[in-house]
C-alpha cells in the first residue's frame, strides 16, 4: 500500500509529531512510504526515508531536501523543467494546533486530497476541549462538570478542591496541573495561561478508575482496539505522554467485563458517528460509580495509537479505503448566462 505521511507543524506538539512519524515508519514497514515535513514557517519538505532521524530536524537538515507545493489533489515537487506530483493517500499525523485544530484539514480538503484524519468540523469539538463538553451534552455523553476562566476575565472558582487545571486547547497533558488547594491556584493558571486564553478547571477524582479505548468506522462497520487501563499517579503528564508517542509494542488488554466494555463502545460510537469519519481516534474514559464518561477525545492519537491494535497494519489499509469524499458544488453559470441573455449581451 501507497501512503504519505504528513507530520511537524506549528505548535508545541512539533517534536511530538516528529517521534510519532518515526514510530509509524517502523509499524508500517512493508507499506511504500513517504514523508512530508511541514516545518514550524509551514513550508513542505519531501523527506526522504532514510533521513527519518530525529536529528534531520533538531540540526535543520530538512531544509536541503525538496520543497513542495501544492495543487489539485497532490502535492507538487517543482523542477527546472518538469514537475513531480506526489499523490495518493495521506495520513494527517500532525499533533495540536496545525493538524488537530482543523487547518490542515482545511487545506487538505481545498485541494481534494484524500487523507486519513479528522475533517475539519471533528477537529473543532476535539481540540477545543470547551467544545468537547457541548458535543458530550448534544450527544447524551456524561463528562465531568466543568468551569471555563478567561486570561483577560476570571474570578475564584466555585469547583471544591482538588482540581485538574487545564488549558482549552492543548494536548499531551501541556500546561495540565492538579490544585489540592486554594494557595497553589494561581501558579497553575499562570502555566496554563501560558499556552492558552482559555483554561478549564474540573474535580480531580483521586484513583478514578481511567480507560483508553481507539477505534474507527470502515464501510459503516466500527473497528475497535483492545481496551487498555493506562498506568499512571495521579495522572498522566508530558514525560509519560511523551512516551506514549513512541510506543510500538502492543499492551496488554485491561480486565473488564463484557458489560463495560459494551458500555465503552457504545460511547465512542456517539462520539464518533457522523462526525470522525476517516479518522481513527482514541477516546479516554473515566469509569465513576459503573458510569461512563468521556474525559477527552484524541483525533490523531499519538503514533495513531498503534499499540491497542492486533492487526494495525491492516486497520490503516480498511480505513484509508473507506475515506469520505467532500461534495463539491458543480458550477455551470446559468445564471450568469440568463442575466446575459435577459440584456441581450
Amino acid at each position: 500500500m501507497k501512503l504519505t505521511i504528513l507530520f511537524g507543524g506549528a505548535s508545541f506538539e512539533h517534536e511530538i509529531s516528529i517521534v510519532s512519524a518515526i514510530t509509524l515508519k517502523q509499524k508500517l514497514s512493508g507499506f511504500e512510504l513517504s514523508f512530508i515535513f511541514c516545518d514550524q514557517d509551514h513550508t513542505f519538505y519531501l523527506i526522504e526515508p532514510s533521513k527519518m532521524k530525529a536529528v534531520t530536524f533538531s540540526k535543520g537538515e530538512h531544509k536541503k531536501m525538496a520543497k513542495l507545493s501544492l495543487s489539485h489533489g497532490a502535492f507538487v515537487q517543482k523542477g527546472l523543467f518538469s514537475s513531480v506530483e506526489h499523490g495518493g493517500v495521506f495520513l494527517n499525523l500532525i499533533h495540536g494546533a496545525d493538524g488537530e485544530d482543523g487547518t490542515i484539514a482545511a487545506l487538505l480538503d481545498f485541494f481534494s486530497i484524500k487523507y486519513i484524519g479528522p475533517r475539519i468540523d471533528a477537529s473543532v469539538f476535539s481540540y477545543d476541549k470547551r467544545y468537547t463538553k457541548w458535543l458530550c451534552d448534544a450527544r447524551g455523553i456524561k463528562s465531568l462538570k466543568y468551569e471555563e476562566l478567561s486570561l483577560k476575565e476570571h474570578n475564584n472558582i466555585k469547583t471544591p478542591y482538588p482540581v485538574i487545571v487545564k488549558p482549552s486547547r492543548l494536548g499531551s497533558s501541556i500546561g495540565v496541573s492538579i490544585v489540592k488547594e486554594e494557595g497553589e491556584l494561581d501558579y497553575a493558571l499562570d502555566s496554563a495561561f501560558e499556552f492558552d486564553s482559555s483554561v478549564i478547571v474540573e474535580p480531580f477524582i483521586n484513583g478514578v478508575k481511567e480507560y483508553n479505548l481507539a477505534g474507527f468506522s470502515a464501510d459503516g462497520k466500527f473497528y475497535f482496539s483492545i481496551v487498555e487501563e493506562p498506568h499512571k499517579e495521579e495522572f498522566l503528564d508530558f514525560e509519560k505522554k511523551y512516551m506514549d508517542f513512541s510506543r510500538s509494542e502492543q499492551v496488554l488488554k485491561a480486565e473488564v467485563s463484557k458489560e463495560l466494555e459494551t458500555k465503552l463502545r457504545v460511547n465512542f460510537e456517539k462520539v464518533y458517528k457522523d462526525l470522525f469519519e476517516g479518522a481513527l481516534i482514541r477516546c479516554d474514559f473515566f469509569v465513576i460509580e459503573g458510569e461512563v464518561y468521556l474525559n477527552e477525545i484524541n483525533p490523531i492519537p499519538g503514533s495513531m495509537a498503534n499499540y491497542l491494535f492486533e492487526d494495525f497494519k491492516g486497520s490503516i489499509e480498511l480505513l484509508s479505503n473507506s475515506l469520505p469524499h467532500a461534495k463539491r458544488a458543480r458550477v455551470n453559470y446559468d445564471y450568469i448566462h440568463s442575466i446575459s441573455k435577459a440584456k441581450g449581451k
